[in-house]
């Protein structure tokens, strides 16, 4: 019988990814719960954690777990500011790449997405034959949420509607489980650019859907990344236009190979024949 131990030499079927810039109070819980939740599925796994320019003990809690659970493996970013991370986008970038998964799922490192979700995901991405599912989280967050977010998020929805016709409840959510084709078209290498994946990836042309998800407060620390409404508002509405722009500008790179199929000359092998004797 086949065990987790066996990842590197196995046909991995999923990868999770999840970005960890300075969250060292969450890594050792975030990985059990990861295991927790995966453990018992009938094919191998790994769990990509992407280490954005932490400046504390984030890649060294990391790499302890490597050493019992041989599904955990570590990429660190390098040429990041000093004291900061490239951002969500560039570590899912880099995530995506490093990933050896048929299927990609997604987390936040800070525990608010439950990783015991991806199990009801992955069997509603095989049941309704979708490329993506998208968690959303309104339901949950409606009872929690102050009536400012709540608002923030509707005119954010609005928007990206008019904008983009963008129907998705919740792109914030990063609970998301794909295929591993989608993660390697989107380009993550621009900032801000993981807000619109789910718009991104039926731009392309996939199949995507939702599924209601839970949502959690924060385990442990502070928010390290998108902080605050008006520090996400008018940089999300800018993105949202560069977005609009660049899909216009996208044009399909598709493209089969010409071959030419007429028979050939039935005389040509005996003229060589003959140039020969």
């Amino acid at each position: 019988m086949k065990t987790h131990a066996q990842t590197s030499r196995s046909v991995i079927r999923l990868s999770v990814v999840a970005p960890a810039h300075n969250e060292e109070e969450n890594i050792d819980e975030l990985v059990k719960q990861v295991g927790d939740a995966l453990s018992e599925l009938d094919f191998e796994f790994e769990f990509v954690i992407v280490d954005d320019g932490s400046t504390d003990a984030t890649k060294a809690k990391v790499l302890a777990h490597q050493t019992h659970r041989p599904w955990v493996r570590c990429i660190s970013m390098i040429n990041t500011p000093p004291n900061a991370g490239n951002g969500q986008s560039a570590a899912f970038y880099a995530g995506f790449r490093a990933a050896q998964g048929e299927l990609i799922a997604l987390l936040d490192a800070d525990l608010q997405n439950d990783p015991a979700d991806i199990p009801a995901m992955l069997t509603l991405l095989e049941e309704s034959d979708a490329d993506f599912v998208q968690g959303d989280r309104s339901a949950a967050r409606a009872q929690g949420d102050a009536k400012i977010r709540q608002l923030g998020s509707w005119v954010g929805r609005k928007f990206r509607l008019w904008v983009l016709g963008d129907t998705i409840r919740d792109t914030g959510c990063s609970l998301r489980v794909m295929k591993r084709e989608i993660a390697l078209q989107l380009p993550l290498e621009f900032k801000g650019m993981h807000r619109f994946i789910p718009a991104t990836a039926r731009h392309l042309g996939y199949t995507v859907i939702e599924m209601p998800v839970s949502h959690r407060h924060r385990h442990a620390g502070t928010p390290k990344y998108g902080m605050g409404i008006t520090k996400r508002a008018i940089p999300g509405l800018i993105d949202l236009f560069a977005v609009r722009y660049m899909r216009n500008r996208r044009r399909p790179i598709t493209s089969i190979e010409a071959i030419n199929h007429a028979p050939t000359d039935p005389t040509k092998p005996a003229r060589e024949e003959a140039i020969a004797k």
